[in-house]
């Protein structure tokens, strides 16, 4: 029977144990969005985990809306990633990038000058967002993509894809939840559009499934995951009926032989998450949001998620597969230092050490 340290096939991906590295912003990236020497130090730290999914990282310079967030779409940034793959790869760990378009979550000052912020609809997001020095500011307005344009922004996806292979990361995951570009047109509140690309369920999921097959095409489906959480008001989004729009996501990207989907699991009025994805999903799930070492046993042996991921536990402990394998006290993160906008700035980053002996 498995259990959290047994090892698991994730699409094309062989994971040495099923507890996962969920994706944290930390806001270390250099000047030009690259991974730093620190970056590369922090996911090498890490690498005992069963697979680590980096923070959001933006395929494109319009996808960018917060302050220090690395890039995959430079050859600084996709040099920078290769460091980290090999460092990651070095430790034994496999590493899968995060591919994280805002939208319209995204702050001017955050940005390149003449990178948009674009949406399905010109509704601006209603929650601030911190701008270079920490403080939440009012989100700037989107342009509203034009029909023409959407294929191109996949297109930023697959660029992006392929740049993280390239760079040696072993597997992307698409960032469907947070509010944040592929959510925006997914949601009935933000997508407003009455063409081909919004309206109906139909349209509504056609950009998350269409973006899904194209990475799938392009760098094999294997090596494609996603990340959902029905349901979630993060970032001003309010589906009139996430379960109606998750359940046709999932069934459309079904049977295209991905690798994983990674569920937030949040409480809901109506439906259960776990439930609705394993309904209409025949493949591997990730099970994440407020786990602990003993709930995850009880979701793998039961048989309900194929690993489980956790966030702020591993920010405090690098070595967090071996105090669960040795039911060891975990160390407490410093939540002031979780985001500091310096790249070279250890502290609350790689300073955390593991056990002793």
């Amino acid at each position: 029977m498995p259990d959290l340290f047994s090892p698991v096939r994730l699409g094309e991906v062989d994971l040495a144990n099923r507890v996962i590295m969920a994706p944290m912003t930390r806001d270390r990236a250099g000047p030009a969005d690259e991974p730093t020497d620190l970056m590369v130090e922090y996911y090498r730290q890490r690498a005992g985990a069963g697979l680590i999914v980096t923070e959001g990282v933006q395929p494109c310079p319009a996808g960018k809306g917060y302050w220090r967030t690395p890039g995959i779409h430079s050859p600084a940034q996709v040099s920078g990633w290769a460091r980290v793959a090999d460092a990651v790869h070095a430790a034994g760990g496999r590493i899968a990038m995060q591919l994280m378009h805002v939208g319209r979550a995204a702050v001017r000052a955050n940005k390149a000058p003449d990178a948009e912020t674009v949406a399905p609809s010109a509704i601006a997001c209603p929650d601030p967002i911190p701008g270079p020095d920490g403080v939440p500011v009012p989100t700037e307005m989107p342009r509203a993509l034009t029909a023409d344009e959407i294929p191109g922004v996949i297109a930023d996806y697959v660029l992006a894809a392929q740049n993280a292979r390239a760079a040696g990361i072993d597997a992307v995951e698409l960032h469907c939840a947070s509010g944040y570009l592929p959510m925006q047109f997914l949601s009935s509140n933000s997508n407003l559009r009455s063409d081909g690309w919004g309206g109906s369920v139909a349209g509504r999921i056609r950009f998350v499934a269409e973006t899904l097959a194209a990475l799938a095409g392009a760098i094999g489906p294997g090596r494609v995951g996603f990340r959902i959480c029905p349901g979630v008001t993060f970032n001003g989004m309010a589906d009139a009926d996430p379960a109606e729009t998750y359940a046709a996501l999932l069934r459309a990207v079904d049977g295209l032989g991905l690798a994983w989907c990674h569920l937030i699991h949040i409480p809901n009025a109506g439906f259960d998450a776990l439930d609705l994805v394993r309904a209409n999903w025949s493949g591997a799930v990730i099970e994440n949001c407020g786990q602990t070492r003993d709930s995850a046993q009880a979701l793998i042996t039961a048989g309900k998620a194929d690993a489980v991921s956790f966030g702020y536990a591993w920010i405090a402990n690098p070595d967090l597969v071996d105090r669960f394998r040795m039911g060891a006290a975990l160390a407490k993160a410093d939540r002031t230092t979780f985001y500091t906008g310096h790249g070279d700035d250890a502290r609350g980053y790689t300073d955390y050490p593991a056990m002793k002996g």
